[in-house]
């Protein structure tokens, strides 16, 4: 498989004059950047450069807003209800984790959601903003319905991603980020564009049967929850997907289930709800990061059933991306996914495309 190596700083420019052109605000533009590099630095290429058209097309299309900023619409010591303006996802959810982390500074913690908002990105990039105050973040969103709920026949809930991030000693930290579907829809699109099969049990087809072909998923088929099916715990995704459906759409009163648009169709505003918490532990018991550290300790030191596969936890294989990255000098992106991207910039006028000569294999 062919990958080509790009330049952190060169992706962020290439995705900042992307969406400038279309008409968003510059800072805007730098927030989504930004939140769409971590993902793919931190190895999930399904929510970076390859969800970039997908944010071209909103502010081109006029359903997402180009200007304006989130607006604090109810609030109280520790919680506050946000009407995100329709603006873009990472400009949302960068104003609503600060707001947690400032009321958690004050009060121990924040709890805010946000309707009116867009598609963020990774979850944990907001979660983790919370462990540069020493803090646990979470957050959560939920999405367009593209999963099948158990004994369901068609899509009702999104991949809904819940994400956990806790800090520990010398700045190691715990960060879980999830979809409570069996796979996030950018994995399966990113097979879909590199011509490969997905691996069972990531989806199935239009009869409700699990499919290793991702045409058949993405088109009339649907993503099944974590576990699969009932006989093996997908009971337990799908009550993951109706949790984060509570903190989002129905605590703050935006679209929800089947209310919310069918992904990637650009008919009607996609009003999400989305959530995030920031905790301060020194409002609890002392010694969180050592027993956090010791936490994660004896699971890392646990003698693995693989001896060329150790016990990792949550942020583990992220880590290993990033050191993979910057001992390289740059992200490894699919050629496919660079020449798509380029030819989507060409669409709307911009000449300064991503390099695609830098060429290694895996």
């Amino acid at each position: 498989m062919n990958r080509c190596l790009i330049k952190k700083e060169e992706v962020l420019g290439f995705i900042e004059k992307c969406m400038t052109t279309v008409g968003t605000k510059p800072l805007h533009a730098r927030s989504l950047a930004e939140v769409l590099v971590e993902g793919d630095h931190r190895g999930h290429y399904s929510h970076g450069l390859n969800r970039m058209d997908m944010y071209v097309k909103d502010i081109q299309s006029g359903i997402c807003a180009k200007d304006g900023e989130p607006m604090v619409k109810k609030e109280s010591a520790a919680t506050a209800l946000v009407d995100g303006k329709n603006l873009l996802g990472p400009v949302v959810g960068n104003f609503c984790m600060n707001l947690a982390i400032k009321k958690a500074k004050e009060v121990g913690i924040g709890w805010v959601v946000a309707y009116g908002s867009n598609h963020f990105g990774i979850a944990g990039y907001y979660a983790m903003q919370a462990l540069k105050e020493n803090m646990i973040g979470m957050s959560f969103t939920n999405t367009s319905p593209l999963v099948v709920p158990t004994r369901g026949t068609e899509c009702s809930l999104g991949t809904n991603p819940i994400s956990v991030a806790a800090p520990a000693n010398n700045g190691d930290s715990f960060v879980l980020d999830m979809a409570t579907s069996a796979v996030a829809l950018g994995k399966v699109e990113l097979y879909d564009r590199r011509k490969d099969p997905i691996p069972e049990g990531w989806g199935c087809d239009a009869t409700g049967k699990l499919s290793t072909d991702p045409k058949k998923v993405l088109n009339g088929g649907g993503l099944v929850p974590i576990g699969g099916s009932e006989e093996t715990g997908g009971y337990k995704g799908y009550g993951l997907g109706m949790m984060v459906e509570v903190f989002c759409g129905i605590l703050a009163g935006a679209k929800y289930s089947k209310n919310v648009r069918t992904w990637k169709v650009t008919d009607s505003v996609a009003d999400l709800g989305q959530c995030f918490v920031a905790i301060n532990p020194a409002n609890f018991a002392p010694g969180f990061t050592d027993r956090m550290s010791d936490l994660m300790s004896i699971q890392r030191r646990m003698k693995p059933a693989d001896p060329d596969a150790p016990v990792l936890v949550a942020g583990d294989p992220e880590r290993t991306a990033m050191e993979k990255c910057d001992v390289a000098g740059g992200i490894p992106y699919h050629i496919n996914v660079v020449n798509y991207m380029n030819e989507c910039a060409k669409r709307i006028g911009v000449s300064e495309l991503l390099p695609n000569d830098n060429l290694i294999s895996d």
